[in-house]
């Protein structure tokens, strides 16, 4: 399969409980070799939309396939092409991490031949043979989720589902784990969800930020570039009317006294049309830089219910 087909395609998807609607009309597409953060707060929809990815949920209303397989119509096939690793691992804590990915490999449906040779790729892969034939209650908190994960990719699946996958974890377990999942991009699509700035920001290629069960960002994890931002400086500052009125200025916004943050349509003609009228009125340019918002910065705007400043 061509890196560029999609493992994941998410339309419209929603889910009600009751009168209550929990997500509604999310989208979403996942291809091999690329790694898809869901970001929002506690109670966003993360693990709802998560859970109806997985099957194990069924939504209200909108479609999923999986490797090409409509996850309501083929759903052996398109369960088949999926790893999930939930919040709380489905770990058996008295066997020990081979007996239960071995466990696993069964219920993936890995033919008897294969899956020593199964199990030892996912042990490698999430560096676990050393501990191979611990029990898993004797194991860390994050050799348990490395375990997680191992059960979750023993079958070779298309796509990755992680769901919180360092929550609980200590600073060193967080790194190890996000090493971990970035190493997944090379055989699979990787999904994750999680309520961590950093960890999206170091993880992922896109990003989706739910809120209150609703997509309210879909872009890279810096910044969209589809608007040009500069901030400006001057001495003689202009009122905002005056800049919004210039060539290819979408928006303006004062910062303080003398700074001000402009939107361009076009860079080239946004900046000649400034710099003219500076020099016009008098309005004695200081400073002038392009402006890149952070993931928290438009994190922050959404989740507070304000426009995508």
């Amino acid at each position: 399969m061509s890196s560029d087909t999609a493992l994941l395609e998410v339309e419209e998807l929603g889910r009600d409980f009751g009168p209550r609607r929990a997500v509604t009309g999310v989208g979403l597409t996942v291809r091999r070799g690329e790694v898809l953060g869901l970001l929002g707060l506690n109670g966003a929809g993360k693990t709802t939309t998560l859970r109806m990815i997985c099957g194990t949920l069924a939504p209200t209303h909108g479609s999923i396939r999986i490797n090409g397989h409509d996850l309501l119509e083929q759903p052996a096939q398109a369960r088949q092409a999926l790893g999930y690793l939930p919040e709380i691992p489905p770990l058996t804590q008295d066997t020990t991490v081979r007996e239960f990915l071995q466990f696993a490999a069964m219920l993936r449906r890995v033919p008897g031949g294969s899956q020593p040779e199964a199990i030892a790729r996912a042990l490698d892969r999430c560096g676990l043979e050393d501990v191979a034939d611990r029990l898993i209650r004797h194991l860390s908190k994050g050799y348990q989720q490395r375990v997680g994960i191992a059960q979750a990719i023993v079958h070779e699946p298309a796509l990755v589902v992680l769901d919180e996958p360092t929550v609980g974890l200590d600073p060193r377990q967080v790194v190890d784990i996000r090493g971990l999942i970035g190493s997944l991009r090379k055989a699979h699509a990787v999904i994750f969800s999680s309520h961590i700035l950093p960890e999206v920001q170091a993880l992922c290629d896109r990003v989706v930020i739910l809120h209150d069960g609703r997509q309210v960002y879909t872009g890279t994890p810096v910044d969209d570039e589809t608007e040009v931002r500069f901030l400006l400086r001057f001495g003689n500052a202009p009122e905002v009317p005056a800049l919004e009125v210039l060539p290819a200025v979408l928006s303006a916004r004062r910062l303080d006294d003398e700074r001000f943050e402009l939107v361009l349509r076009d860079e080239r003609a946004g900046l000649d049309g400034v710099l003219s009228a500076a020099l016009e009125n008098g309005w004695q340019l200081r400073e002038l830089g392009r402006r890149r918002r952070t993931l928290e910065q438009v994190f922050l705007s959404l989740t507070a219910g304000e426009a995508a400043a």
